[in-house]
């Protein structure tokens, strides 16, 4: 029986054969201590491909964020994000219930980023109406645009604002080396505007736990204070680090191979009945695509009859200003193969031939 061809994100790929035996092979100590030298490693190492000058190995993507928000924010400053950022839509709140920290939301565009007039005028200082803004938040690649890249000249206009106005800068880079990959530029050369970045292991980069905080010193050292309040200290955390060391040692370069299967994908699915794809946003890992068919049906009924099929996918909400849409994620545990047989479940769910730019 065929496994099925899941597609739903990145997040489901499992640990390469080498991970599982680094596992079981490398040096442990308690990391609380600061005694697990392959935790120290790993943190030597992301610190280094994102150009900063210190990381913090942490549980989870979502958790790297918060803990930049409540360093940044401490003391019930707000922050700047995007209306379809995941910090804003898909981390359950935890920037105004655990920092403390007001969000006020910015028009995402199509492309995930922001005007740079709207930044300069959501800026707010000497309003007691209003909490005083200490932090921008951009992210890249961006999820719900579908994976697309924002170039750093891009970046440099979109944060110029906030800098004039001595605001904190926080790329959430879950996706980081995809954006990289994408752009042919260095990972630290996306970083460099930014005062902190996070980063995680466990999506494409294959690891099954961790996200990487990284920024100063003094950043990291709170960051770290801050980790253990949430009760995110790791002892013998050596195990998931070693997993992190192969991520950034051998799987960023493969990167590139589910860029080009989502090209692929976008492409043999476009101009199917009923199906809309903005092609412009395909530059990554992901493929994000609109359905209006017959008798009413849309997204959630194509997700359904493709799970039929074992084609599995994610309906992703309607999110600040961007609709509803079917989202296929390519990483490491989808050929080539498995992105044709997607294609051939997608035209017996849906007839037609595909293939039509759109």
């Amino acid at each position: 029986m065929n496994q099925p061809v899941d597609l739903r994100s990145d997040t489901v790929t499992r640990p390469t054969p080498a991970m599982r035996r680094a596992m079981a092979e490398c040096e442990v100590g308690d990391d609380v201590f600061g005694e697990d030298p392959t935790v120290r490693q790993l943190e030597e190492l992301a610190a280094g491909r994102v150009g900063k000058a210190a990381a913090l190995l942490v549980a989870s993507g979502t958790m790297g964020n918060l803990l930049a928000v409540m360093v940044h924010c401490s003391g019930g400053f707000g922050f700047l994000a995007g209306d379809a950022s995941h910090v804003r839509v898909s981390e359950a709140g935890g920037h105004a219930r655990l920092a403390g920290a007001p969000l006020w939301p910015l028009a995402t565009d199509r492309l995930g980023g922001f005007d740079p007039a709207e930044v300069k005028r959501s800026i707010h200082a000497g309003n007691p109406h209003l909490a005083t803004t200490r932090l921008l938040c951009l992210e890249n690649t961006h999820n719900f645009c579908g994976g697309v890249a924002l170039e750093p000249e891009r970046v440099a206009r979109i944060v110029a604002p906030a800098r004039e106005r001595g605001l904190a800068l926080h790329l959430d880079g879950a996706r980081i080396f995809n954006a990289a990959a994408a752009l042919n530029v260095p990972a630290a050369e996306l970083a460099a505007p930014f005062d902190s970045v996070m980063f995680c292991l466990s999506k494409g980069l294959c690891s099954p736990v961790g996200s990487m905080l990284c920024g100063s010193k003094e950043f990291v050292a709170e960051a770290r204070a801050r980790r253990k309040m949430l009760g995110g200290g790791m002892r013998q955390a050596g195990v998931l680090a070693a997993c992190g060391l192969i991520s950034l040692g051998g799987l960023v370069e493969r990167l590139v191979e589910d860029h080009a299967n989502a090209r692929f994908l976008a492409g043999e699915l476009a101009g199917l009945p009923g199906v809309k794809i903005d092609m412009d946003t395909v530059q990554t890992n992901m493929v994000v695509l609109d359905y209006a068919g017959p008798r009413g049906r849309g997204v959630a009924w194509l997700k359904q009859a493709l799970a039929a099929g074992d084609v599995l996918a994610l309906a992703r909400p309607a999110v600040g200003s961007l609709p509803e849409m079917l989202r296929l994620v390519l990483h490491r545990d989808v050929s080539r193969l498995d992105c044709e047989r997607a294609v051939r479940v997608f035209r017996e769910v849906l007839g037609g031939t595909g293939g039509a730019r759109g």
